[in-house]
């Protein structure tokens, strides 16, 4: 197995956007950086904000590209190509319409789902075989009302839900950095 070099978290830029359920890996993301002290510093070069530093023994770096969504590939793409990273060394954070709230899941590979933003990750990279970290934020129920969904904030107890899966993942993050993701999912989907 080998261990994660790089964790993209993906969102919208923009104070409109920060709370929007779209914005689920870029809160894990935030919190994670924020638990290891590392501070997130704009670097045009990968479209994105950038944070390095050790964590759990691990030289890694945090990205949350500043592209919209839909080209969050641009960002991942040109960090990964220039610090060399294989697309097995990575985690892509992303909110996940196919999983409730409060549920957060860890897998690698497979396809976008209709997420746009792993969709131009896949088209960058060439790959699939990354690993996502997946948020439930839950389904509007009609596939119309997705965008408008996304872009919304959750619901105060959605929140809750949401942040306390967060927590849960967060308490595992040490076992996906150190590419025991075996152990990871365990912990994780037995939650």
């Amino acid at each position: 197995m080998s261990a994660i070099r790089l964790i993209v978290g993906l969102g919208n830029p923009g104070r409109e956007y920060e709370t929007t359920r779209h914005n689920a890996g870029y809160w894990w993301v935030d919190e994670l950086a924020r638990l290891q002290n590392l501070s997130f510093k704009s670097e045009a070069k990968f479209h994105g904000l950038t944070a390095r530093g050790q964590l759990h023994g691990h030289e890694m770096l945090l990205l949350k590209p500043q592209t919209f969504m839909n080209v969050s590939g641009r960002a991942v793409g040109a960090l990964a190509q220039f610090y060399k990273i294989a697309p097995a060394e990575m985690l892509v954070v992303h909110d996940e319409l196919d999983l409730p709230p409060g549920v957060a899941r860890l897998k690698m590979g497979g396809g976008h789902g209709g997420h746009n933003g792993l969709k131009d990750i896949i088209a960058h990279l060439g790959s699939k075989d990354f690993w996502r970290l997946r948020f439930g934020i839950g389904h509007p129920g009609d596939r119309a009302d997705v965008a408008g969904y996304v872009l919304n904030d959750p619901r105060r107890e959605e929140r809750d839900l949401i942040d306390a899966a967060m927590q849960c993942a967060l308490d595992v993050a040490h076992l996906i950095i150190e590419g025991k993701t075996e152990a990871a999912m365990l912990k994780l989907h037995s939650s």
